[in-house]
């Protein structure tokens, strides 16, 4: 079953259950899915859908941030609550110590020495987390390691 035959029937389930919470939610990701395959002009793979959740739930955590910054405990519960279901549809995301080992594979195949690589490092180690880290926190672990 693809990603979109998933979201199709969660979006069913929660109608039928009432669940309006992951109703509007699922909504959501299949209007973004939509307005992707418009881009696009053809369908989309289910990574390039995984890429739209992600872009989805990068936006609900910083909505969250700002959220919580301002004061607004209300808009940050239910970006919180839309947040948890959109990770749903994520695959496992990698902890500090995985995106660490990558990050540091990285630096030997490229040869990195100081912060100043940076650049020649990120491209690379997003391309092999796409989906799977946040760039935030990518970005945290590449400055530690070149760092040191």
């Amino acid at each position: 079953m693809s990603l979109i035959d998933t979201l199709q029937t969660d979006m069913k389930q929660a109608l039928k259950n009432r669940d309006e919470l992951k109703l509007s939610t699922v909504r959501l990701i299949l209007s973004s899915v939509s307005y992707a395959r418009i881009a696009k002009g053809d369908m989309l793979t289910d990574d390039e859908i995984v890429g739209v959740i992600s872009r989805e739930a990068k936006q609900r955590r910083e909505t969250i941030e700002s959220a919580i910054n301002g004061g607004r405990a209300d808009i940050a519960d239910r970006e919180k609550a839309e947040l948890d279901i959109l990770q749903t549809y994520l695959p496992r995301q990698l902890d500090e110590a995985e995106i660490e080992t990558v990050v540091r594979q990285i630096v030997a195949e490229v040869g990195a020495v100081d912060i100043k690589d940076r650049g020649k490092i990120m491209g690379p180690v997003m391309q092999k987390v796409r989906g799977l880290a946040d760039g935030k926190i990518v970005n945290a672990v590449v400055e530690k390691v070149l760092r040191g």
